[in-house]
């Protein structure tokens, strides 16, 4: 059985989970120097390789991922029937889950090693599959996700690290002591189901993959029919290192299958399955909350209209610069995107003198139009648009309200739009009051701060965000802000005008989604995220005399 030493990483990645403080185990960079000097080319060598043909043998094959750039990938994925994938994952649980937790901690992390070492084929699959630029396909697909995945191990290792192997219990009953024995061992909660996303495959399903893994569950990963390949390299590279560890590779099976036919609703109710983990819209994860209905470990990721409240700033010009590019990136096509900007009617005092509603809107505007006015730069920010649906929703919102910048696409043959942007009054709630995915942002015009700011917290308790943002100097108006945002359950951000955007979050130190509001019913990465996907058995007996 191979051993695969890593835990000077574990011990960095614990610490930094503990700590908050900037630690990525897994460099960002796409460069050479890091990676090697033919990485780039060995991987797109690599990813053309797999086009046209079965990814394995199999039967079954299913299959029909189509780059938002304009290619189709023609690969296909054995497809096995629910049940087969249960029975093999039952089969090969039992010594997964008898494994001393740092044994299969050194396997996880060998995993995210050699996922880590292949990252520019995971950037091309993630890129052809989701439609994220390159670079962003790099980073999110890749380094990123990986330290989400190991995010997930350290936090696991530290809740299994509680609880005792064995103790021997004391207690004195009048001239008698009465001594037991007792042994504690934590039990996997059953097979963890991982129901992939379009658009983040790998960023959205390592964490629950790799907390499941931790703590001793076999675990089956169900893709997205349209983001495939990502997680069948996952999958590939994990089978492969269970094996040499001396696992069964069926601990990690690939699930494929297609928008006619979807198994994720009939691996969900299997008794066996004990945990399911879905990134995806509200209206799938609704289903999945009535079909599991607290019965299993269910931890979701759906939708959010994240809010931004303008009330004041010291730096016009980066607030708007900042806020253009958080509107742009990915076409809007991140959970964490803003979508809703609520401003003042009477306008807001800035650095340059009091602006007011049409001229932060003309300004706005104007970054938009200045961040995207090159064309190789606007591809690199807008990546391209993963699902056609998104276009359909671009042209009904142009009639929510007055457009006041329209989205239009690039040249080229990729499935692009840039971001449109409409304002509505604050009533306008069927407008703006629902997440309406991809670039597509209101400007919505409140009676005055104070009605901006409870529009925005109130929203967000009723229908979900995962971010916020507010601007002010009035350090009072902040901490009204603070303390509404952490009611309505969402990740405040404060006055950004720099390199640090909304839409980013940071493994190790950035809580994704609080579980606290409907846009999910999980943290990444928290306790609660790793600790209910075991239970403690307990074993106890009086002492030998």
């Amino acid at each position: 059985m191979a051993e695969f030493r890593h835990q000077d990483l574990l011990d960095q990645a614990v610490a930094a989970a503990r700590s908050r403080a900037h630690f990525s185990a897994y460099p960002e960079a796409p460069s050479g120097k890091i990676y090697g000097e033919t990485a780039k080319s060995d991987a797109e060598a690599a990813f053309a390789a797999l086009l046209g043909k079965p990814f394995e043998r199999g039967d079954a094959l299913v299959g029909d991922e189509r780059s938002p750039f304009g290619l189709t990938l023609g690969i296909t994925y054995p497809a096995l029937p629910p049940t087969t994938l249960v029975a093999r994952a039952e089969a090969a649980a039992p010594a997964w889950a008898n494994a001393d937790p740092a044994t299969r901690a050194g396997v996880l992390l060998e995993i995210l090693h050699r996922l880590n070492r292949d990252s520019f084929l995971m950037a091309n699959a993630v890129m052809h599959t989701t439609g994220q630029a390159f670079v962003m396909a790099f980073q999110a697909g890749g380094p990123h996700a990986q330290d989400r995945g190991l995010e997930a191990v350290a936090y696991a290792m530290e809740e299994l690290s509680r609880v005792p192997t064995a103790a021997s219990w004391h207690k004195p009953a009048g001239r008698d002591v009465l001594r037991m024995d007792k042994r504690f061992r934590a039990v996997p909660r059953g097979i963890g189901l991982v129901i992939g996303c379009a658009t983040f495959p790998t960023w959205n399903g390592y964490p629950g993959l790799f907390a499941s893994l931790a703590t001793g569950n076999a675990a089956i990963v169900k893709p997205h029919p349209a983001a495939i390949l990502p997680l069948a390299l996952t999958v590939r590279t994990a089978r492969a290192v269970l094996a040499e560890a001396g696992f069964a590779p069926d601990v990690v099976q690939l699930a494929p299958d297609t928008h006619e036919a979807p198994i994720a609703e009939q691996l969900a109710t299997h008794p066996a399955i004990g945990i399911v983990d879905f990134t995806g819209g509200p209206a799938f994860g609704a289903r999945l909350r009535s079909l599991i209905a607290g019965r299993k470990a269910l931890h979701t990721e759906e939708a959010g209209i994240n809010p931004v409240v303008l009330h004041s700033t010291a730096d016009f010009a980066g607030l708007c610069r900042n806020l253009a590019f958080s509107l742009a990136l990915y076409s809007g096509q991140m959970c964490t995107a803003p979508q809703n900007i609520f401003v003042s009617a009477t306008g807001m005092d800035t650095d340059q003198g009091r602006k007011s509603f049409d001229e932060v809107a003309t300004a706005i505007v104007a970054a938009l139009d200045d961040l995207l006015a090159d064309p190789a730069r606007a591809a690199g920010v807008l990546g391209a648009i993963q699902n056609p649906a998104t276009l359909t929703r671009i042209a009904a919102a142009r009639r929510l309200g007055r457009v006041l910048r329209d989205s239009a696409p690039l040249p080229g043959e990729a499935r692009t739009a840039t971001p449109l942007v409409v304002e509505v009054l604050a009533d306008a709630e069927e407008a703006w009051g629902e997440e309406r995915f991809g670039p597509i942002a209101f400007l919505i015009r409140c009676p005055d701060p104070e009605s901006a700011l409870r529009l925005a917290a109130d929203s967000t308790r009723a229908r979900g965000a995962i971010t916020a943002l507010v601007h002010s100097t009035d350090d009072a108006f902040l901490a009204r802000a603070e303390a509404a945002f952490a009611r309505a359950g969402v990740a405040l951000s404060e006055n950004l005008t720099g390199g640090v955007f909304v839409n980013q979050s940071a493994a190790f130190s950035d809580y994704h989604v609080s579980g606290a509001n409907p846009a999910g019913t999980s943290c990444l990465t928290d306790a609660a995220f790793v600790a209910n996907r075991f239970h403690i058995a307990m074993v106890r007996r009086p002492s030998a005399a």
